[in-house]
């Protein structure tokens, strides 16, 4: 419900100028359609009913679609970066160059379609997300298009050359860069519009890695094969079960020691009313003062998995181990330190002369 034209491209913007998409999407056989310029008044009323967030009635008859497709092409001119974004600008000059090799395994001028289409599909899979949604909402619109330049003379190179500036060309680049590489931009737009109905898909050995990892997972698929697991592809691996699981064991552990060193801190505060109260508090929450009161009996533990019984036995087993070795260690230490107490020690001779009988 804000401005769209000149604003960064959001989802908001993409659902306003979806309706010019879609009433363009039925008046495809119109002869010049994108080429022809509609009327600048009815252009500039259309383009302020879309900046406020109005739906439009296009059948009405008020517009033409020679309005609505000049209108469609300067919202993409428009767009604070190319639709195609300055980042992937030298990416689709290095695709155009792609080319199949003679048996010698030198370049020839044939280019490799087959690599071209690979390096796209991968190339369009690292586009923003509202990006890639008005391209290919785009591209399918071209494609539709070109299949009928019967009717309205306009076929895939003649579509690239009315949105090659508007979707790919840097912004403020000189004329003499743009020269050198025009070429290779018409011909790269022309290979999207023909062949847009496969570049919206992973590459296989994608979709089988994909498949692979989250087999059993209960993520919807989607016609779109490269929206398959967008958020795990472009992230990487996403969190198991397991790695949650033990996150979340490890912050109750850490709540749970910090509760029992609050409660060791109370018991030795001096005796008053205020620390009954905090005591009748832990008390009542069952929190580790019950643990620190109440010794651990192994022998009627219970565990709701056979993993936390083994768990706890073996546990139990080895803090009785560790308590029976330390009391043991006490002991034996005590009574060396008793037994070097009660060693003699030899009587001076005044000592001896006083205790001898007369």
């Amino acid at each position: 419900k804000g401005v769209i034209f000149g604003a960064p491209l959001t989802e908001e913007g993409i659902a306003q100028i979806y309706q010019l998409i879609e009433y363009l999407g039925k008046n495809l056989h119109v002869e010049g359609l994108f080429r022809v310029p509609g009327n600048s008044i009815r252009q500039q009323a259309l383009r302020e009913m879309l900046n406020g967030g109005a739906d439009i009635d296009l059948e009405s008859g008020d517009y033409y679609p020679h309005d609505v497709a000049t209108l469609l092409k300067i919202f993409l001119g428009e767009l604070p970066e190319p639709l195609l974004t300055h980042r992937h600008y030298h990416a689709h000059l290095k695709i155009a160059e792609m080319t199949l090799l003679d048996e010698k395994g030198n370049k020839t001028c044939v280019p490799n379609k087959e690599r071209q289409i690979e390096a796209l599909q991968l190339l369009f899979m690292l586009l923003p997300p509202a990006n890639r949604a008005l391209l290919k909402l785009l591209l399918d619109l071209l494609y539709q298009t070109a299949k009928q330049q019967d009717k309205n003379k306009m076929s895939a190179f003649n579509l690239a050359l009315m949105f090659a500036p508007h979707i790919i060309w840097p912004k403020n680049v000189t004329a003499n860069d743009l020269q050198d590489n025009l070429n290779k931009l018409n011909n790269g737009i022309a290979f999207l519009i023909k062949h847009s109905q496969k570049l919206f898909r992973a590459p296989p050995y994608i979709k089988d890695h994909a498949r692979m990892l989250f087999a059993g997972s209960n993520t919807p698929q989607s016609k779109d094969d490269m929206a398959l697991y967008t958020g795990a592809v472009s992230r990487g691996l996403l969190p198991s079960k397991r790695n949650s699981d033990e996150q979340c064991g490890g912050e109750q552990q850490h709540t749970h020691e910090a509760l029992r060193d609050l409660f060791i801190h109370v018991s030795h505060m001096p005796e008053s009313a205020k620390k009954k109260k905090l005591i009748r508090q832990f008390n009542k929450q069952g929190t580790p003062v019950r643990e620190l009161s109440k010794p651990s009996n192994p022998k009627h533990s219970r565990s709701r998995s056979f993993g936390g019984l083994i768990k706890k036995k073996v546990l139990g087993n080895q803090q009785t181990g560790e308590r029976a070795g330390t009391r043991a260690s006490q002991t034996k230490e005590m009574t060396k330190n008793s037994s070097s107490s009660l060693k003699r020690t030899p009587l001076s001779p005044a000592q001896q002369s006083s205790l001898s009988l007369p």
